[in-house]
């Protein structure tokens, strides 16, 4: 059997915009997705889960979830309206409440600074990370934020699922509003976020050394569709532009030299200005957080080979026939999790930190019983067991294990039929109906799981 350290960290995972709604209270500015409207299948942003109102019951259930941390997202305009100038103070306040009752009970708060939902006016002005103007004034509210909660928070990542910026996802995640979706305006928005992510963590070298920062990415675990040296070769490039590249520069403060041969083959250098790569140089991640759901099987022959790698990995999956996949596809693999969690540190020779697993499920409450969700007892024992077998058998040092949305919330696309939490929220797509909590059979899984330190999986 193997024993977890006993400051294991167990718990959530969210983003704001998927949680709070308040979406105009408080001196709020507006993001990005303030604008989207809900459509046949998701809800606006307007209301989420109405954390902003109901965070002291949303921590209570964690804290009977037997959580020790919560990874959260502070969102930009609430607490800079314009993304760049004056600070809301009112905004800046609910997180300092939120952080208290975090703490209060027992629990770990870890700050994510961003998760796709630009300010809208740094979008309209300047297309959001495409310009460095956009940049520098994320590391300006980052390290005003740094100065605010330093004291109280002490993980910290800049960036959610980072290495989305190096393929297509990135392109509608960065605050792009106008500009050509075409590989440069890509690579500017990988750029420029690192060279954020740089300069932040010089920041938190230089002013408070007690902390911890990771780089975090959404690691995709991939393999060849079959033993085709060309499927091979294929896998082998799309890990390396996807995963590899931006584990260097988090590890070892570098590019690939596969992409920057890329880049300059591909006319891209002009984007790495003087002093850029001395500012990646200078510092290193204190831990690697990455997102874990699925794994995905790479075919070749579905693949523009004219196209740049960074387009190959949306053109080349297929479905994997040993694997088992949810309604939406996403193919299960807990073994695919623990090779993660091995060759992250394998390359980086950074503790690991999952911050969001789960499994998204069609649910609705029947108005009396709990849900019974055995298949999301199933998938997180499973993931949990692999991540176990990753400290035995490998000597891999993992830090915690955050799933994704324990409570349930609006998923990426803004569709709450797509519920990962062991907490039901009474309200659909296009109904808010009371917004109550009820525990789903899962629930008390989690209490035990958590409870022991992983060890009672039963």
């Amino acid at each position: 059997m193997t024993t977890l350290n006993q400051d294991f960290l167990w718990g959530n995972s969210t983003s704001s915009m998927q949680t709070e709604g308040a979406w105009n209270v408080d001196g709020k500015g507006p993001s990005v997705y303030d604008i989207k409207e809900a459509g046949e299948h998701s809800t606006d942003w307007k209301v989420a889960i109405d954390e902003y109102h109901r965070y002291p019951e949303d921590v209570e259930w964690m804290a009977k979830m037997n959580m020790n941390c919560y990874r959260f997202q502070i969102s930009w305009s609430r607490v800079c309206p314009e993304g760049d100038g004056a600070f809301n103070e009112a905004g800046i306040a609910f997180y300092d409440r939120l952080i208290d009752e975090l703490l209060a009970h027992g629990i770990e708060p870890m700050i994510c600074l961003y998760h796709f939902d630009m300010p809208l006016s740094l979008a309209k002005r300047y297309n959001g990370f495409v310009s460095r103007e956009a940049m520098a004034a994320f590391v300006r509210y980052g390290k005003e934020m740094l100065k605010r909660f330093a004291g109280k928070v002490k993980y910290w990542i800049t960036f959610n699922e980072h290495n989305c910026f190096t393929y297509n996802p990135g392109l509608d995640s960065g605050g792009n509003l106008t500009a050509p979706r075409d590989i440069h305006t890509l690579y500017a928005l990988s750029h420029h976020t690192l060279l954020a992510h740089a300069k932040l963590t010089a920041f938190i070298r230089s002013h408070y050394p007690d902390l911890k920062i990771g780089g975090m990415l959404a690691y995709a675990e991939i393999y060849p569709a079959s033993s085709d040296p060309e499927d091979v070769e294929a896998t082998r490039r799309i890990d390396e532009f996807v995963n590899n590249n931006y584990l260097d520069v988090f590890a070892h403060g570098h590019y690939s030299p596969e992409v920057l041969h890329f880049m300059a083959e591909a006319d891209l250098m002009s984007l790495i200005e003087p002093g850029d790569l001395e500012t990646l140089a200078q510092t290193t991640s204190d831990f690697i957080a990455f997102s874990y759901y699925a794994s995905s099987a790479i075919d070749h022959t579905k693949i523009d080979q004219q196209a740049p790698v960074n387009w190959w990995f949306e053109q080349g999956t297929v479905p994997n026939p040993h694997l088992v996949s949810s309604e939406w596809g996403w193919q299960i693999d807990p073994t695919g999790f623990k090779n993660a969690l091995t060759k992250i540190w394998n390359q980086t020779g950074l503790p690991v930190f999952p911050i969001e697993n789960g499994l998204g499920v069609r649910e609705q409450w029947d108005g009396e019983h709990p849900i019974d969700d055995t298949y999301r007892i199933n998938y997180h024992r499973d993931h949990i067991q692999a991540l176990k077998a990753a400290v035995r058998d490998y000597g891999v040092p993992v830090l915690g294990y955050l799933g994704w949305g324990l409570i349930d919330i609006p998923s990426s696309k803004g569709d709450i039929d797509k519920r990962y939490g062991a907490v039901y929220v009474n309200r659909t797509n296009h109904e808010l109906c009371d917004l109550r909590r009820i525990p789903k059979r899962s629930f008390e899984w989690f209490q035990k799981a958590f409870g022991s330190n992983g060890e009672d999986l039963s």
